[in-house]
Parts: C-alpha cells; structure tokens; sequence
C-alpha cells in the first residue's frame, strides 16, 4: 500500500557531549513536561544529514546538488566565466545585474533612493568586491549553469560594453519565456536542486520557483530532564613544562551533556514526489537513504574532545495515509532515569501507542530496527531491510 506519509521515530543516546550549542556557548535547551530538556535543533540535523558524504548519503542520489550561500555566483558563475577568458569587470557585472533581478533588489533600491530616504540594502556586491548576495540563496546547480550561460550570452553581445550588459539582462529577463525556462530545467522543482526539493526555500521574487519542504524535520529533545556537567579542563605548555615549571597554559570550562533524543521526521510522499518532478523511484531512493542517515549520522560541536558519534536504539517507521503525529507526547512527564533508561522510554511509547490506538484507531503500518526491544513493537527487521521496506511504501 503507497504511504501518503512516512514518519520515522527514533531514540538516539549521547554520552558526555555538546551536540547543539546556543549563542553562549552552552547546550540548547526546552522546557517540555516541566523539566528542562537538552534540545538539537531541526536546523542543525538538516545541516549534517544534507552535507554528510558517506555510505547511504543523499549525495549517492542521481539528482543536481543544491548550493547554500551568499557567494554562489562569485563561485560558479564570475569565476568560471574569469577562467574561460571573459574580462573580470564584465563577468561581475552581468552576476550583479542577474542578481538584482532574481531578488530584486535593484528595484528596492531605486524605489527607495526616489523617496529620498536611506538606500536599501542591496543584494548586489561593489564591483571590487566578489559578487555575494545580502542573505544566503538556495540555488540549484541546473539553475547556475543556466544563469551562467545568460552571463556568457550577456558578455558576447556586449562588445566590451557595461550599458549594453545592463540593456541585454534587462531584456532577456522581461521575456515572457525567461522565468518558464529557468523553471523548465528539469520537471517539478528540482532546477532548485535535490536540498530545496527535499528541505525547501524561500524566495522573495517572482523568478525563482518556491519550494515548500517535502521532509519535516522536528528538534530532537531528551526524554528526560537535561543532564549537565560542566567540564573543567586545562592546555598544557609543553615547552614549559620541560622547564620545570608547574601551571598551565590555558584554563576553561564547557558544559557538557548526555541523555536520550527523540527524533522524529516526517516524509510528505506526495509533496517530495511532486518536488521531484514525478519521479516516484527517485523519491523512494530518498526515503531509503533518509532512514539511514536519520539513524546514524551524528549532529555535534567538540568533535575532537568528545567524539559525539552513536547509532539509534530505536528506529521507527509508520507508513499511512492520516495526518501525522509525534510521539513526543509520551515523554511529557520525564522518563525515569532510574534503572535502564532505555527500556524505560520503549515503555513509555508503547503504553502511548496502546492509548493512541484505542482512541484513534490503528491508521498506520509499522515496523522497525532496535536493539533490546524484545517484542515491544511490530515487525521487527534490520535497519536495511527496513530502509527497503520503507522504499517500498514510496514506490510500489
């Protein structure tokens, strides 16, 4: 039976780590139940399963990368131009007027400098700096090359002229077909890249296609009231201490953490299918892969000093039709951390799901990969069949 949605819960334990710090420098937090939890933030699981590059990555996925940055066009649109022989100035300049439109920001600008006020802030970089824009873009690499060759184009009209550079890119871009094209590089939105089709964008202009994210990711919180250490260490001088002298060359503090997250992602099938153009193999490749990735690949800060790397206990996946719903709610009141603190989260969620199913109705297929679950939940697999399995809900 196809899924309409796919949920994929997960336990995950982290010993003596700082996974996700705040602006202080201390581990993020959220009071849920009426304890303090140690929190991960969606943003930053998105960040390492997007950029991890190992064995069930989605970089082993047959699909255009999405590029996030403010400096994209410096990177593949001024450099290669630069390299191919085009003149510097004019390659900067055919980026910048191409940025102004896409974003719009050379019309903010001039409607604000009309008003006599103060100029806006500009998407468009000074012509001695390299071409950046204000905020960081999700741009598709199909859509750079596209944009690349308008610059060529742009640059080869010109003959050498700034104003006609200008008057070229304006034209082009005031074509009916100019944004139909863009957003025919490939079917769906995935000129936006595989990134965009599967976490998003937004865009504020009217040429660039909006993607809404087709995996919703949630922050992942301990099950239990936030465990905390702070970590007092010091550097020694080498040198020093061959002298004879006693002391040490730097003194500090970190907070450190451990506890037991609960993850949880959901898969909006016909949204990420949609996003991808149609093509419902390559979404399941997606879904296989994610239930990989979501399991075993870490978030952390302090790689070095505390090696934050650990596999889920648990991993979870619901395939129906009805709308979604966490199991967060199961550790509203604090799990005892008295005991084995495992077994006692797997107790709290299957006393939850006997109260959701009694309530709602079972609305799902279930099945999972776990250590120790000893016949608490159904179906019980290894994780690779289990990606498969949840492959299967996608595709056939």
């Amino acid at each position: 039976m196809l899924a309409r949605f796919i949920q994929i819960h997960t336990l995950t334990h982290y010993p003596a780590s700082l996974l996700n710090r705040d602006d202080a420098g201390f581990a993020k937090r959220m009071p849920l139940g009426g304890a303090v939890r140690t929190r991960v933030s969606s943003q930053c699981l998105k960040r390492h399963w997007r950029v991890y590059d190992g064995e069930n990555s989605l970089k082993t996925i047959a699909a255009p990368e999405s590029v996030r940055s403010r400096v994209a066009f410096e990177r593949f649109i001024v450099r290669p131009l630069v390299d191919g022989g085009a003149d510097e100035a004019l390659a900067r300049l055919a980026a910048q007027k191409i940025i102004g439109k896409l974003f719009g920001s050379e019309a903010k600008q001039e409607k604000a400098e009309k008003k006599g006020g103060k100029k806006a802030v500009s998407d468009v970089a000074s012509p001695a700096q390299p071409v950046a824009t204000a905020q960081v873009r999700v741009l598709g690499m199909p859509e750079l090359d596209y944009l690349r060759a308008l610059a060529l184009e742009a640059i080869g009209q010109a003959g050498g002229s700034p104003e006609k550079i200008e008057a070229f890119i304006n034209a082009r871009t005031a074509e009916k077909d100019f944004k139909k094209n863009l957003q025919a590089l490939r079917p769906g939105t995935l000129e936006a890249g595989l990134g965009a089709a599967l976490f998003g964008r937004m865009v504020t202009g009217d040429i660039l296609s909006r993607s809404d994210a087709a995996i919703h990711v949630a922050h992942a919180v301990t099950v239990h009231g936030q465990m905390t250490e702070s970590d007092y260490f010091t550097a020694i001088d080498d040198l020093v201490r061959e002298d004879g002298e006693q002391g040490s060359g730097h003194l500090n503090a970190s907070e450190l953490t451990s506890g037991l997250f609960y993850g949880y992602v959901v898969v909006d099938v016909n949204g990420l299918v949609s996003n991808l153009g149609g093509d419902r193999a390559l979404a399941g490749d997606v879904a296989e892969r994610l239930v990989h990735i979501v399991s075993t690949v870490s978030p952390g800060a302090k790689k070095g000093s505390t090696a934050p790397y650990a596999y889920s206990h648990l991993v979870l996946v619901e395939s129906g039709k009805a709308q979604p719903r966490t199991l967060q709610n199961a550790f509203i009141e604090p799990v005892r951390t008295v005991g084995n603190l495992v077994q006692n989260a797997y107790a709290a969620m299957t006393q939850h799901f006997t109260e959701l199913d009694a309530m709602y109705g079972k609305n799902e297929l279930r099945a999972h990969a776990g250590l120790g679950t000893n016949g608490l939940f159904e179906n019980q697999m290894t994780l690779s069949s289990l990606a498969a399995w949840t492959k299967a809900r996608v595709v056939e």
